[in-house]
């Protein structure tokens, strides 16, 4: 393809609504264009790399044994009513209503609609297994839509779907998927690290993500790793095992109250106190689906909301606002405390019943309780994990190995649904014994887009985008310095014309620009290889070519540029 009959709009500076380097490179290099937030046009060397990653995702899912249809972008709201997410997705689910007043779903994934499909169709368990997917556009009202294709409201998705007649069988087909993964990821140049992670609002017993490890900020997720198994979670799911589990060997002291004026903060207040921050017991107050629940835990730890969501098992979790603290305390936000808190559930992390003698917010402004002693003061009501796990801590799995942390970018996940949407739907099947039972079924997600711009995030330098080679638009650039040349234009289209009959996909600058804006291009778009033509070299029957991954420039005779070419790429 010609440069010049190509729409290739790159810029020369950062667009200023991208925070992170992929964000900013796909919009640079010509890749893509917002239209509104979260909303992307894909402009035709975008376009082409996500055909490069769907032909990938297609022929691994096909290998794997499963069948590609596709379903409808619009949904019935009955549908989601029934598996009742309707409810839980909550916000996150677009949604629509028709000219007749009927509710419908913008599909981000289609849990319901192929499981009304199968609920009709497949009767027998001689039927099974199945597996279904497709690669369709999804829609997600993310609330605050950022890093581009990253976190988007509109995105390019493989969702596929397995039904299976018992338990055993079903570990089959989750184990084709998971190998099927690995294999797509490293077909595009990516390598991924399989995450355990909280199943959300998609439900069932368990769930894996898959993460491209990267370093930079667009790692927006935090993954956990032992450095002696293979436990690895990402940081809604790890675990770890609790520090100094034995209970503290202190006498009760008499309760205190003291004044601790302006220090609301564990910082201000322990040092106000001169206690360690794990000698505080941090009270926060949450709104779980509109009821007012007080959850604990050490100063010198962090809530994980999820894990708290999760055992709470309700819908809406969110920090209780100012009023509704004061109104329950009777004091402002930094002096909530446990005692005498009426009325309220006090879910406490497995740390605070092994305190003593702690530091507490006192429910009243500018004092604070010492010496608190749970039984004595107060009561818990519940007691379960619900601080993060930190890095250095002791794996849970092995309980040997120290957990590291890294970024990640999520790319891929996988669910283990069991019966939650086959039950709700009454999808059922004909066992061997003529016993009706609901199918196993499991769920299996690679975000399209999101591959293509975490090869991005993972593969760029300060010049620009460093494709692999298998996803990259074009594998090569052939570039003229001078295109006012005779010579160099003439051997610039002979070699372009030899890489097209080699099946190689080049791109060939022709345009009448000063060669070192078309350098700055190239690099820019990233494609793997470029040759450059110019008088110099030619004088030696020579041009030079340019593996953009490492930078090595490689001179050689004209006519053996294309099979050079060849040799590099099968490398690449």
């Amino acid at each position: 393809m010609k440069w010049s009959q190509t729409y290739i709009p790159t810029l020369r500076d950062d667009p200023t609504e991208a925070e992170i380097a992929s964000h900013r490179l796909l919009v640079r290099a010509g890749y893509i264009r917002k239209l509104a937030a979260g909303v992307y046009n894909y402009l035709p060397l975008m376009q082409r790399v996500l055909l490069k990653v769907t032909q990938i995702v297609r022929e691994e899912m096909n290998a794997s044994g499963a069948q590609e249809i596709l379903m409808p972008v619009l949904h019935p709201s009955e549908l989601w009513r029934q598996s009742g997410r309707w409810e839980t997705v909550g916000r996150e689910l677009m949604r629509a209503r028709d000219r007749h007043d009927r509710d419908l779903v913008l599909g981000g994934t289609h849990e319901e609609v192929v499981t009304s499909l199968i609920r009709g169709e497949v009767k027998s368990y001689r039927q099974l297994p199945l597996n279904l997917y497709q690669i369709q556009n999804k829609f997600r009202d993310e609330i605050r839509p950022r890093f581009g294709l990253m976190r988007g409201r509109e995105f390019i998705m493989k969702d596929a779907y397995s039904f299976d007649k018992d338990e055993e069988s079903f570990k089959v087909a989750y184990q084709k998927m998971l190998d099927a993964y690995f294999k797509t990821f490293s077909r595009c140049g990516l390598e991924t690290r399989m995450v355990e992670a909280d199943t959300g609002a998609m439900g069932g017993k368990a769930a894996h993500e898959f993460m491209v490890i990267v370093d930079t900020e667009g790692g927006e997720n935090i993954i956990f790793y032992c450095d002696k198994c293979d436990y690895a979670a990402n940081m809604d799911k790890a675990s770890s095992l609790e520090e100094n589990p034995q209970e503290e060997e202190e006498s009760e002291k008499p309760l205190e109250k003291v004044a601790t004026p302006d220090a609301k903060s564990v910082e201000e207040v322990t040092a106000f106190l001169d206690v360690p921050a794990r000698k505080l017991a941090k009270t926060l107050l949450y709104k779980a689906d509109g009821k007012v629940v007080a959850a604990m835990i050490r100063g010198d730890r962090q809530i994980n909301e999820i894990k708290l969501e999760n055992f709470l098992g309700c819908i809406n979790l969110e920090m209780a606002d100012a009023q509704t603290v004061e109104k329950i305390t009777g004091a402002a936000v930094g002096f909530a405390g446990p005692l005498n808190l009426k009325g309220v559930t006090i879910v406490a992390d497995e740390e605070i019943p092994r305190l003593r003698n702690f530091v507490t917010g006192a429910n009243q402004n500018d004092y604070h309780f010492k010496n608190v002693n749970i039984g004595r003061d107060f009561k818990i009501d519940q007691v379960t994990e619900i601080r993060c796990a930190q890095e250095g801590e002791t794996c849970p799995r092995c309980e040997k190995g120290k957990l590291y942390t890294n970024r990640g970018i999520e790319v891929g996940n996988t669910f283990m649904l069991g019966t939650k949407y086959s039950q709700a739907l009454g999808a059922n099947f004909l066992d061997v014994d003529g016993k009706e039972k609901p199918f196993i079924m499991g769920s299996y997600g690679i975000g399209i887009t999101r591959t293509a711009q975490a090869a991005v995030e993972k593969f760029h330098d300060e010049k620009g985008i460093i494709w692999p080679a298998s996803i990259a638009p074009y594998s090569v650039e052939v570039l003229p310095l001078n295109v006012a040349d005779e010579m160099q234009t003439r051997v610039a289209f002979e070699i372009y014309e030899k890489t097209k009959e080699q099946g190689i996909e080049a791109l060939i600058d022709d345009r009448d620009e000063r060669a070192g804006v078309k350098f700055n291009d190239a690099d820019l778009i990233g494609l793997p290889l470029r040759i450059n033509v110019g008088a110099k070299s030619l004088k030696e029957n020579k041009v030079e070519i340019g593996v953009r991954k490492t930078r090595e420039v490689i001179s050689v005779g004209q006519n053996q540029a294309v099979e050079k070419c060849k040799e590099l790429l099968s490398d690449l």
